[in-house]
């Protein structure tokens, strides 16, 4: 006779969590790269896409990047001028709020600019981004881009999940007047996204502003002011995101 299944119990305080030493490893790897390198950078991230960060990170192969749970960072880098690993790194720190992070590098000040300034890449928007434009669709055939591309009619019933009045007329999509998907403005919610991304319009354009740096002398210098670094359409994450240990290192 088979073995009556039961369930098992499991004494949750037995089991060992891992995030004192991932924590314990980021601060001793920011610490290591202060010591190998001669700037310490801190940029702002507009419409934050992993991709376009990552593309960024292999551009700058001989130096090394590290982004989200910032509070992490600030403590291998030191909150207070008694505690800093270095002079002036606590001023570092202060600066480690919202979408930031850290560029370790012995690139000169000119060739990060040059690089950063040179680097964005459009993208589709989220929700809750602020739509920069007003989006129409015209009466009759629906169609999307600048070619006018017809869309497949099997992506009706999709269309009209998504708040479109369309109709399926012998094997077109159509509308029978004019539909606005969104007014320049709006906060974006996640059906006009959707929309957005099937008519192919991105909203939402990735951009690393580069807001203050650490020299190993000790200088610190601001190079963009925080008015001018709000520039992002969307919402930033927490000061104390979630980040992968590749998104770190």
């Amino acid at each position: 006779m088979p073995k009556a299944k039961r369930a098992q119990v499991v004494t949750l305080s037995k089991t060992k969590s891992k995030g004192k030493d991932g924590k314990a490893k980021i601060i001793e790897t920011v610490r290591e790269a202060v010591d190998n390198y001669n700037y310490v950078w801190v940029f702002s991230v507009h419409n934050m896409r992993n991709q376009y960060l990552k593309q960024v990170r292999k551009d700058f192969a001989t130096s090394r990047f590290f982004f989200g749970r910032n509070k992490v960072m600030a403590k291998a880098l030191g909150n207070t001028p008694e505690d800093e690993l270095k002079e002036g790194l606590h001023q570092v720190s202060e600066s480690l709020v919202g979408d930031v992070g850290l560029l370790c590098t012995n690139d000169t000040i000119e060739e990060v600019q040059k690089a950063m300034d040179a680097f964005s890449a459009d993208d589709y928007a989220r929700a809750g981004t602020i739509a920069t434009y007003r989006v129409v669709v015209p009466a009759g055939e629906v169609l999307r881009g600048f070619t006018k591309e017809a869309f497949p009619n099997n992506m009706e019933p999709q269309l009209r999940e998504l708040g479109m009045p369309t109709l399926l007329r012998q094997g077109k999509i159509t509308i029978d007047s004019d539909y606005v998907i969104c007014e320049e403005g709006d906060s974006l919610t996640p059906q006009q996204t959707q929309l957005l991304k099937h008519f192919w319009e991105k909203m939402a354009v990735f951009k690393i502003k580069l807001m203050s740096y650490w020299h190993s002398s000790g200088e610190f210098v601001k190079v963009c002011t925080d008015d001018e670094s709000d520039g992002d359409n969307e919402k930033n994450a927490s000061d104390d995101s979630d980040a992968s240990d590749e998104d770190m290192e």
